[in-house]
């Protein structure tokens, strides 16, 4: 089977991604992504009609490819229970990578002043799909009130993110971990798979 090249699109918003996500979308500058993706800012506007629309791009490419990551390696753990934990051990592994530059949705949420945005607008569904993964795995553990538990959780979340990208303190998952297994006491959770 061939190994298919990638296309300049596809170079493009790599290229895109990596420099939004070190530096943010105002410090990514079209003639930065020209440079360092070698791509010619001609083929740039042939596919794209502004730095705008190649942030939306790589910002719905990149909630796909985290969200299909965070699962799975949820997902490894054995039983509902353990799932709800594992989430912040997924996370601890991915705040000690030198990839780790936070959330790149709440980065931009934060960056981009306009709650009308389109790029705003997928930061927010991110969020939402985080919400309903994690208000799945509350109700396959029983827990009794699923909804709320979610929320809070989504907070532990996004608090963890924050700070070990904020202060640099990568052990942040383990202190939202010590908040969340408080809240997942066996009073509010099944303890059967």
């Amino acid at each position: 089977m061939k190994t298919q090249l990638p296309t300049t699109r596809d170079k493009i918003l790599s290229t895109a991604e990596r420099l939004i996500y070190q530096q943010g979308i105002q410090a990514t500058s079209l003639d930065a992504l020209v440079k360092v993706s070698g791509v010619a800012r001609k083929s740039i506007y042939h596919h794209f009609t502004n730095k705008d629309d190649i942030a939306i791009a790589v910002l719905d490419a990149r909630d796909d490819r985290w969200m299909h990551w965070f699962c799975e390696e949820t997902e490894k753990a054995a039983t509902p229970h353990a799932r709800l934990i594992e989430m912040f051990n997924v996370l601890a592994s991915w705040f000690a990578s030198p990839e780790f530059y936070g959330c790149a949705f709440i980065n931009t949420a934060c960056e981009i002043g306009d709650a009308e945005a389109p790029v705003r607008a997928i930061c927010k569904r991110h969020k939402q799909r985080l919400l309903s993964y994690v208000q799945h795995l509350c109700e396959q553990a029983g827990c009794a009130e699923p909804e709320p538990l979610a929320r809070q959780l989504l907070i532990l979340i996004d608090g963890a993110i924050t700070v070990a990208r904020v202060t640099g303190d990568i052990h942040a998952a383990e202190s939202a971990k010590s908040v969340a297994l408080a809240l997942l006491q066996p009073a509010n959770v099944s303890t059967t798979p």
